[in-house]
């Protein structure tokens, strides 16, 4: 499957029980991360379980243009010869993101205070998404940004000849900003700090620490506190990358709707940052046990055993849990559409400029496929149909999202009768495996 070129259509139809085990692959967030500080320590980097999927291959391919030496030794297993910070070069041809706003965003911060200039671009998708959330901190470092209408790519980039050191309150819970800010800050002198008012995922902090940059965190009456020492030495690395919590969701709810299922999913990151769907799936009657605890690259590290109970009731998610499972309202509100009453999601809007609207996408095809959906600009209401079951059938538009795309598919195996995604290409910036890892399980696929 790949993110571009034709639309490849693809069927879900109903399936028996999914059974075994769903090795899923690398965290997405934690592999953009390791390959972009590796490019800025000093020396060689080795990285393993690293996501092969397309946004964090157009990643390395923009690390490598930037200077830092990238290679691949082996099936996720991969080295980085950095140039440290400050030590980007110009990039000579533009820099293509593909569909990854982690990847454009964190990009442009660790470039954004050295005295270069690099122009980005993505796909469709991703040159529909909004950039001035990150070129407006930026330009508090000195760096000039120019794009097209609405700080939309492609955007050229022209970074701080003589940077210095911010203090930023993050506007909206962003991971992809906050991540944005700390990095321009690693080639700002003095210290440059950012405020959260609601707590994101803290990968970057706890890489950024793990590379030997001097970063503390606070809890402070304004909120989350990060300061970071600007100019470091940073010190390579061999990093373990966990399993992806977001590509988990995918088999972890497949298990949960479709009748007599058990599924194991080793190794997937527990980082408190990302575990808000699974206290969601909890609260709603999920039967799903953590086995092995443990720490892998600094992350904390389980194995996933669920299985089907068949009595999944709706709840409330509180807007608060918003930031710990952004990437997963759209499994979540498949879940939701097989349980017992009304799952309501608040504190969503952020939804709405990811690859897609994926508050409007979910909502029409859920709709397609005979599940009542009520929304706003910021809540999404999914009345669950229960004993009743999910009738199906429907032909959805994932308009070139990823997770909208397997969300669909994962419907397609419990609902009543077969669902088409009109574009299964995307799935390949995250989850390459997808297919074949579930289809192993037992699900019924079909391309075309």
């Amino acid at each position: 499957m790949s993110g571009h070129g034709a639309a490849q259509p693809m069927t879900s139809a109903p399936c028996g029980a999914l059974t075994g085990v769903a090795e899923v692959p690398g965290d997405k967030s934690i592999s953009h991360r390791a390959l972009i500080l590796g490019a800025l320590a000093v020396g060689r980097t080795q990285v393993t379980g690293l996501l092969e999927g397309q946004d964090v291959l157009d990643t390395a391919a923009a690390m490598r243009a930037f200077g830092a030496t990238v290679d691949r030794t082996g099936p996720g297993a991969w080295t980085v010869q950095g140039v440290g910070v400050g030590g980007f070069r110009e990039p000579e041809q533009v820099i293509d993101c593909g569909n990854s706003g982690t990847g454009v965003r964190l990009i442009m911060g660790a470039m954004a205070t050295s005295p270069i200039t690099a122009t980005f671009t993505g796909d469709a998708s991703l040159r529909k998404r909004p950039m001035g959330r990150v070129t407006d901190p930026l330009a508090l470092f000195g760096a000039r940004a120019w794009g097209r209408a609405g700080g939309r790519l492609p955007m050229t980039v022209v970074g701080a000849a003589d940077p210095v050191p911010v203090h930023y309150v993050v506007p909206v819970p962003s991971a992809q900003v906050k991540s944005a800010v700390l990095l321009a800050g690693l080639n700002a002198p003095g210290q440059t700090v950012v405020i959260e008012r609601e707590a994101t995922r803290d990968h970057s902090e706890r890489m950024l620490r793990c590379f030997g940059a001097a970063l503390t965190v606070e809890d402070a009456p304004e909120g989350r506190v990060i300061t970071l020492t600007g100019q470091p030495e940073l010190q390579p690395q061999t990093v373990a990358v966990p399993r992806d919590p977001s590509s988990a969701a995918f088999p972890v709810c497949a298990a949960l709707v479709v009748p007599g299922s058990e599924v194991l999913v080793p190794g997937v990151s527990r980082n408190p940052t990302r575990d808000g769907l699974y206290v969601t799936l909890l609260e709603m009657g999920a039967d799903i046990a953590f086995e092995n605890p443990r720490e892998e690259g600094g992350e904390p590290v389980a194995d996933m055993r669920v299985r089907f109970t068949g009595a999944l009731k709706g709840v409330e998610v509180p807007p608060e849990r918003a930031p710990s499972m952004i990437d997963e309202y759209p499994i979540l509100s498949v879940v939701a559409a097989f349980a017992e009453g009304a799952t309501v999601m608040r504190g969503v809007r952020e939804l709405r400029v990811k690859e897609s609207d994926r508050i409007a996408a979910m909502a029409d095809g859920l709709r397609a496929c005979g599940v009542t959906v009520e929304y706003g600009p910021d809540t999404m209401v999914v009345r669950g149909r229960g004993a009743q079951g999910v009738p199906g059938g429907a032909t959805v538009a994932v308009h070139l999202d990823h997770r909208i795309a397997m969300s669909f598919l994962v419907l397609g195996m419990a609902a009543q009768a077969a669902v088409t995604v009109d574009d299964a290409g995307p799935v390949a910036t995250s989850f390459p495996v997808f297919g074949p890892l579930m289809t192993g399980l037992g699900a019924d696929l079909r391309a075309g």
